[in-house]
């Protein structure tokens, strides 16, 4: 960009449009900005609706409500948050740091494999030690994953973006293997699969839904302490805005990256034990469903601040619940629902930009 720039300089043209950076904006102004975005995302998807030849109003009053018309409805929506919230807050630390973990898929993953050798073959113990070593299990499995590219990061300094990237998929083929092999359920002669976790091994319910949401809740405490207050928290922060600095103020700059990618990924980890023991009951390949990158969009969105996470995890629960029921009660394909989410994220993730860029006009008769 600099080069392209030092460039047009030589050949005496500035460009007609360029994208500067916008002193920064009050904290009214970008509220206002993110209403505007929000309201103009409705619109846009009224129009999409409007296509379609259904009334935009009736499809947007089913996907508010769809959400709440029943006890049953309201658990179905707070069993989609758990995974969603928990995963989004593990990506947050490293995030924080300004190292991009994409992997929470594989670490989501790779908890669950952790957990689900104790379910499958230590069933056996008292069920509150068995859910709490199915847990610390999780957490190592995940956290281990995620110590794998922050140790090649740190010591050779390679992409981390593409390393945990490609680390999903060796974590996604890991459960096929254990699937076809050792894992694999006997009872189960044609279609290959795990067997199902025995009620021992299944985390209990609270209130109708599966006790993962307590821990996403306790986990929204815990990190907003320990980022706000905590001097590894202010560590991640002095790391994340300049390694130089950290390192000059006597830091250990690859001990906090390790340390924290350590956390990071033992999060994730954690959501992948509440998803497979608390509402698959086994291990499958659907383990992670998407959530990881999901979650990668709603920590930005939260602007890497915990409560603000839970609050756009909330929103993307009704969403997606509420675009079910709008499919059962209209007839619309899963498709247009994942269109009339995509249009609304377009909207909230480009008013982002222009929070912090503007775009600029060459004033005329500048060349």
């Amino acid at each position: 960009m600099n080069k392209q720039a030092e460039d047009r300089k030589k050949a005496g043209k500035e460009p007609l449009i360029r994208i500067t950076k916008r002193a920064e904006l009050s904290v009214r102004g970008a509220r206002l900005l993110r209403i505007g975005a929000f309201l103009l995302a409705l619109a846009a998807g009224a129009i999409f609706i409007l296509c379609l030849g259904y009334n935009p109003f009736l499809i947007y009053g089913v996907i508010l409500s769809g959400s709440f018309r029943s006890a049953m409805a309201v658990q179905a929506m707070v069993k989609l948050m758990i995974p969603l919230l928990i995963s989004a807050l593990g990506i947050t630390l490293a995030f924080k740091m300004k190292f991009w973990n994409i992997g929470a898929e594989g670490q989501i993953i790779m908890g669950a494999i952790f957990a689900s050798y104790f379910a499958l073959f230590h069933d056996q113990l008292p069920h509150p030690v068995l859910i709490l070593v199915m847990l610390v299990a999780g957490f190592v499995g995940g956290g281990l994953f995620g110590l794998v590219p922050a140790y090649f990061k740190a010591k050779f300094n390679t992409n981390e973006t593409l390393f945990t990237l490609m680390l999903n998929y060796i974590a996604l083929n890991t459960i096929v293997l254990l699937r076809d092999g050792p894992w694999r359920d006997p009872e189960s002669p044609g279609f290959p699969k795990i067997a199902r976790f025995s009620a021992n091994a299944t985390l209990d319910r609270v209130f109708g839904v599966q006790a993962g949401w307590i821990i996403g809740l306790i986990l929204v405490v815990v990190i907003a302490v320990y980022l706000k207050y905590s001097k590894q928290g202010y560590e991640i922060r002095v790391v994340g805005e300049s390694q130089a600095t950290a390192r000059y103020a006597g830091m250990n700059v690859k001990k906090i990256v390790l340390r924290t990618m350590f956390l990071s990924g033992g999060i994730c980890g954690v959501a992948g034990v509440c998803q497979a023991a608390g509402s698959d009951i086994t291990l499958a390949t659907s383990v992670a469903g998407g959530v990881g990158f999901t979650a990668i969009i709603v920590a930005w969105l939260g602007h890497l601040e915990p409560l603000e996470i839970l609050l756009f995890t909330f929103f993307f629960a009704v969403l997606e619940k509420g675009s079910t029921v709008a499919q059962s009660t209209y007839g619309l394909s899963s498709n247009c629902a994942s269109v009339l989410q995509g249009i609304i994220l377009f909207f909230i993730l480009g008013c982002e930009f222009f929070i912090r860029y503007q775009f600029t006009v060459r004033k005329r008769g500048v060349r």
